[in-house]
């Protein structure tokens, strides 16, 4: 990942970083490893995780018809 600093603007590039890590999900994960989690609480956590993509994904399908 490259963030660019344009006119000694690093206050401006510092937002950018941050809004690219949170879009990947750094800051998510970063919480999430902090503590073990147990294999059966990560199972349910990321098929919760998968219910959530599919409902955003119908609600985006939807708005497009």
């Amino acid at each position: 990942m490259e963030i660019t600093v344009l006119d000694n603007n690093v206050d401006k590039a510092i937002k950018v970083l941050k809004r690219k890590l949170q879009q990947e999900g750094l800051f998510r994960e970063m919480k999430q490893r902090k503590f073990y989690e147990k294999p059966s609480v990560k199972r349910k956590r990321k098929e919760k995780e998968a219910q959530r993509r599919l409902r955003k994904k119908m609600r985006v399908m939807r708005r497009n018809d």
